[in-house]
């Protein structure tokens, strides 16, 4: 499959897996830590011949679900594991198909948190010869309210089994639950909250009403291979199709209004280099291991500065260089302010073109203190 050198993540994880271990482990996006779990965990299993399901793999969406499964397959292709992908979404084709693997029996389920409550509550799985549990993208899933679904899915678990986080990120939910989940766990951290090296951060300091304006302008001046822009709502995924189509570009849209199999074939077409550009909401965000991808625009800024490193991080994947570029507006200054505080450097402003329009004054602390003294007055 083309490794050559294991990645820190991974030669830090896997013998700690090999060794039973519990482990909480933390690095950012594009590191490899699907390889650095399941090779381990696949090395394991083809050496214990143990009847039934043996690792359970839980994610937050179905795409990952996907994308993990398919390198499952890759991974063990000389081997003699099977694997399945349960997630939600699609129709009742899938539903079946999905449980007829269940019945039919295999030694890897990767699920999303909601399907597999389903699932388990049809009686047609049982988790109780599961020696290895994964929550990949951890704190993805608190983020998504998955909680009360994990616990609930885990009383399923034989109570001796070995547990195993992998995240971009550590907030103090995510330690929370690894202390009620796990015993006496190995923590690796390999630069957590940082994005890769490689990745050329930007940002433009634009008026609202000129940002569409600006990516035109963006993308008819330089020439990139495959693009990704992140926008915060699927009508603002829908109208930004509409006005990049007149550059000639191959793109599309990507939205919770698709249904799974259209998902799926935008994907596969962007995998492909079908697709030159996919716009998306923050969906496409986490999990989305696609290398080669050149550009990343945010055209608003992230609410949560840990969504600007997932964000960024689809770029600059496996050692390699991408581009990353923010637009500011007057609204989102201090949301950047906070961006910079956390990765600990300072992002490189440049002005809106002058045949566009002007640009607002860069004025984070005095935004801050605007907001304070309206909250106050209210």
């Amino acid at each position: 499959m083309g490794f050559q050198e294991p990645s820190p993540i991974q030669e830090q994880a896997i013998p700690i897996i090999q060794s039973g271990r519990d482990l909480v482990a933390c690095a950012q996006t594009g590191t490899g830590k699907t390889a650095a779990f399941m090779l381990p965990l696949l090395d394991i299993i083809t050496r214990n011949d143990i009847d039934g399901l043996k690792v359970l793999v839980i994610v937050p969406t179905r795409e990952l679900a996907i994308q993990i499964d398919q390198q499952i397959q890759g991974f063990s292709y000389h081997l003699s594991v099977s694997s399945t992908a349960i997630y939600g979404g699609g129709d009742g084709v899938s539903w079946d198909q999905q449980r007829h693997s269940l019945i039919k029996g295999v030694d890897i389920i990767v699920a999303t948190p909601g399907r597999l409550m389903a699932q388990l509550q049809s009686g047609v799985v049982s988790l109780k010869t599961v020696k290895h549990i994964v929550l990949d993208e951890a704190d993805r899933m608190l983020d998504m309210g998955f909680y009360d679904d994990i616990i609930k899915i885990l009383k399923h678990l034989p109570t001796v089994r070995q547990t195993i986080m992998f995240s971009a990120t550590m907030p103090p939910k995510m330690r929370h639950l690894a202390k009620q989940l796990m015993f006496d766990p190995a923590e690796v951290n390999i630069s957590i909250s940082q994005p890769a090296s490689g990745i050329h951060q930007l940002a433009y300091l634009v008026f609202k009403e000129n940002k569409n304006k600006l990516v035109q302008h963006l993308l008819s001046k330089d020439t990139y291979n495959r693009i990704i822009i992140f926008t915060s709502t699927k009508e603002e995924v829908k109208k930004l199709e509409r006005d990049l189509s007149r550059l000639g570009l191959e793109l599309k849209g990507f939205h919770s209004d698709l249904d799974q199999e259209e998902r799926e074939a935008i994907m596969r077409s962007f995998r492909n280099n079908q697709l030159q550009l996919l716009i998306g909401t923050d969906i496409l965000s986490r999990g989305i291991d696609i290398e080669g991808i050149d550009l990343v625009i945010n055209m608003e800024v992230p609410g949560d500065p840990e969504n600007y490193i997932h964000r960024i991080g689809r770029t600059a994947r496996a050692s390699t260089e991408g581009t990353a570029i923010t637009f500011i507006s007057d609204d989102d200054q201090y949301k950047f302010f906070k961006i910079e505080s956390l990765i600990g450097r300072e992002v490189n402003k440049l002005l809106t073109p002058s045949e566009i329009g002007e640009s607002p004054l860069y004025q984070p602390e005095r935004k801050k203190k605007k907001v304070f003294h309206r909250k106050r007055r209210q």
